[in-house]
């Protein structure tokens, strides 16, 4: 018997599951990728600095609308049963399981693509908020004019069978810091600071960051390391990093500003180093109206106009939206999917129902029919 598209796209999702790789190492995804790529006829791009993989499907010569469609392919690191690994618990298995859906399901439909052409973009390193960065560096978006992504969301947010036409990330920040002071002796507190008394500090200070409470924000410590196996040893080097959310690009800029006003207090207060080593940034959304609007059809069309969910605001972050603020006349949104997905995205043991891929997958095909048809 033919295996249908709908169990190629759950043997997929399951194998991509079986086989995380964090941000920059996803090796083996993006081979693996390529492979299937090639089999269904795209033109293949690769880097040779980076992971990723684009592929081309339609005629990209005759002046027709190119449509890009992101999944992100990078995976968590984190503790699942017990040890650390690499973890798909955001649903980056599940996204390059429904784009490459999309393809097989172009692929038996030959007469769209004499209308328009799709660039495949499977984009490495979202969890580090820098490979859409990289892409637009690798002019992957330069010639397109759509940009869909996708993204599953938890039952809280959405529920099984309703899907939003857009997704209204905020901006988000993972600032790392090194605190830089010299050991001492147990029993002489004297000679030096308390790299974790000088962390705790800090944990007070930053809560106590005032801004306006109307636009949603927040700012936490999120991993603290000092110390080692000597237990009479003060240590006086710490490395710590925060994470840093607001409902908007301009909120976030003063939420970064009382941040360092902190980190610079405590340098002067206790005379030692708080070094800032590295940021990993994600801008909030730029909305377009065309799109969502395609996006809505879309969704009314797969699954019921009563199934159609407001526009989601949400503080979590993705990288997706640096694709719009490089490139300001790209048409972009991203999918939102209700998959009864719990207990939460991040979560070790995260699961969400596998029959919810298909409805991605026919959402994102109808969603490309719809650019062709409106231009």
């Amino acid at each position: 018997m033919k295996e249908t598209i709908e169990q190629r796209v759950i043997e997929t999702f399951h194998y991509l599951h079986k086989h995380a790789e964090i941000s920059w190492e996803e090796e083996e995804t993006t081979k693996f990728i390529e492979k299937l790529l090639i089999k269904s006829g795209c033109k293949v791009t690769t880097f040779t600095d980076c992971t990723g993989v684009i592929g081309e499907l339609g005629n990209f010569n005759a002046g027709l609308p190119v449509v890009g469609v992101r999944a992100d392919i990078d995976a968590l690191w984190q503790l699942v049963d017990g040890t650390f690994q690499a973890n798909h618990s955001c649903g980056h298995d599940a996204h390059m399981a429904m784009v490459l859906g999309l393809l097989w399901k172009l692929e038996k439909e030959p007469d769209i693509l004499d209308n328009v052409a799709v660039k495949f973009i499977f984009q490495p390193a979202e969890e580090k908020m820098s490979g859409a960065l990289k892409m637009v560096e690798k002019q992957v978006v330069d010639d397109v004019d759509y940009l869909f992504g996708i993204h599953l969301r938890p039952g809280q947010e959405i529920p099984l069978g309703v899907a939003s036409p857009v997704i209204v990330h905020g901006a988000a920040k993972m600032i790392h810091v090194e605190i830089n002071g010299m050991d001492a002796h147990g029993a002489r507190p004297h000679l030096n600071d308390n790299a974790i008394e000088v962390g705790a500090q800090i944990v007070h200070l930053l809560s106590s960051i005032h801004l306006d409470p109307q636009v949603p924000h927040s700012v936490k410590m999120t991993s603290f390391h000092a110390g080692g196996k000597s237990a009479n040893i003060i240590p006086g080097h710490a490395t710590f990093s925060l994470d840093l959310r607001a409902q908007n690009n301009e909120l976030m800029d003063e939420l970064e500003a009382k941040v360092h006003s902190v980190l610079d207090s405590m340098e002067k207060h206790y005379d030692i180093e708080v070094e800032i080593t590295h940021v990993d940034e994600a801008a909030a959304a730029r909305t377009n109206k065309e799109a969502i609007e395609i996006m809505s059809e879309a969704i009314s069309q797969t699954l019921g106009e009563e199934h159609v969910h407001e526009p989601l605001i949400t503080p979590g972050g993705d990288d997706f939206h640096f694709y719009t603020i490089e490139k300001p006349a790209l048409k972009a949104t991203m999918l939102g999917l209700g998959c009864d997905l719990k207990p939460g995205l991040h979560h070790p043991e995260m699961t969400f129902k596998t029959s919810a891929l298909m409805n991605g997958v026919d959402i994102l095909f109808h969603a490309v029919k719809k650019t062709y048809e409106i231009d």
